[in-house]
């Protein structure tokens, strides 16, 4: 499958223009957007001669399963912006807070920890997927007004996870970025109706994935339009017992291979215990991945949800700095250091 790329600088207008040639050979399009460029896949039909055309970039021929999220298909490795932050090769990324919104003032001490330590994005579940149906599910639309209070008390952005259909609307409504979860990578439906609110997604990989199904279903995302698409490598099911799960680090080297989309980690359910999560930040920031999520506590002994991985205020120095220090290390730095101006604002979601 040939992938046009439109040049960063190229209007909607030079898009269409790209479209109509390539319909006039009987091509079919698939147009993609994404924060700093824009992807035109083409199917059946011949190439179009695109010389002449305004903001047209490049021209691949693709050849891998999931042609809008591969490498070949941009020159550089992409960057998905939420709200004011960047999350991309340039930098990296601390994603904090509670795995669960359980109160007011539980989040919004969660998130001021999470700050303290360096986090730019604020996590927090208000819809939750638990093994056992009598297990705390989170609080629904009122964990979503908690979440939006606490951004507006402390300017950071929220990622929370969207379960159900049904809900696309609503959660969507709050969140500045939406998070698919490893049950649920799978869920074409789903993945389709998320990638439609033109939210950036935070796109977890299946317990049980291959790299390529990750990938795949990445493609879901970006054939509905939407290439704003940040993996999440969260640890995958093996036979090993002494972790929660078992962080695939490589696999973050693989998908960074094989696809332009940033990619991070996810330590802390990945190790499911909390002495773990720091040398894991540490590996992730080595193995040149673009950030990192945590589950932070301000109370983790009284969490509701996975209380055995959240960090308290015990873990919140080695955290910083380690996120600080080890993605300088490989290159990087942490997105509270890159200057004000280098920034590009964007609104956050009310």
């Amino acid at each position: 499958m040939f992938v046009i790329t439109m040049a960063a600088g190229a209007s909607a207008a030079d898009t269409d223009q790209a479209v109509a040639a390539a319909a006039r050979t009987g091509a079919g399009t698939i147009v993609s957007r994404g924060d700093d460029r824009t992807l035109i896949a083409l199917f059946g039909g011949a190439l179009p001669d695109l010389s002449g055309l305004p903001g047209v970039q490049d021209v691949a021929d693709v050849q891998a399963p999931y042609p809008l999220v591969a490498r070949p298909s941009y020159a550089e490795r992409s960057e998905v912006k939420v709200g004011p932050v960047t999350i991309g090769p340039r930098t990296f990324t601390l994603i904090g807070g509670p795995c669960a919104v359980e109160t007011h003032d539980q989040t919004l001490k969660s998130a001021l920890m999470a700050r303290s330590a360096g986090a730019v994005l604020l996590r927090g579940g208000a819809f939750k997927p638990r093994s056992s149906p009598y297990d705390f599910r989170g609080l629904g639309e009122e964990g979503l007004r908690i979440l939006a209070d606490v951004r507006a008390e402390t300017g950071l952005p929220v990622v929370t996870e969207l379960l159900d259909q049904r809900d696309v609307e609503l959660v969507a409504s709050y969140a500045d970025m939406l998070q698919i979860g490893t049950r649920n990578m799978q869920n074409f439906a789903l993945l389709e109706a998320a990638a439609e609110t033109g939210r950036p997604i935070l796109l977890k990989r299946g317990m049980g994935a291959t790299v390529e199904e990750w990938l795949l279903a990445a493609e879901y995302i970006a054939h509905r339009g939407n290439l704003s698409v940040v993996l999440c490598e969260r640890g995958i099911r093996t036979f090993e017992n002494s972790t929660r799960n078992t962080l695939d680090i490589s696999a973050v080297v693989v998908a960074q291979q094989r696809s332009h989309l940033p990619v991070i980690v996810d330590p802390s359910h990945a190790g499911g215990r909390r002495e773990l999560v720091v040398p894991l930040v540490r590996a992730a920031a080595a193995v040149g991945a673009d950030g990192v999520i945590v589950d932070v506590h301000s109370s983790p002994e009284s969490a509701r949800c996975d209380a055995a991985q959240a960090l308290g205020h015990a873990e919140l120095g080695l955290l910083g700095e380690a996120a600080r220090d080890w993605s300088r290390l490989a290159g990087r730095v942490t997105e509270e250091q890159v200057p004000a101006a280098g920034r590009i604002p964007a609104p956050l979601a009310s």
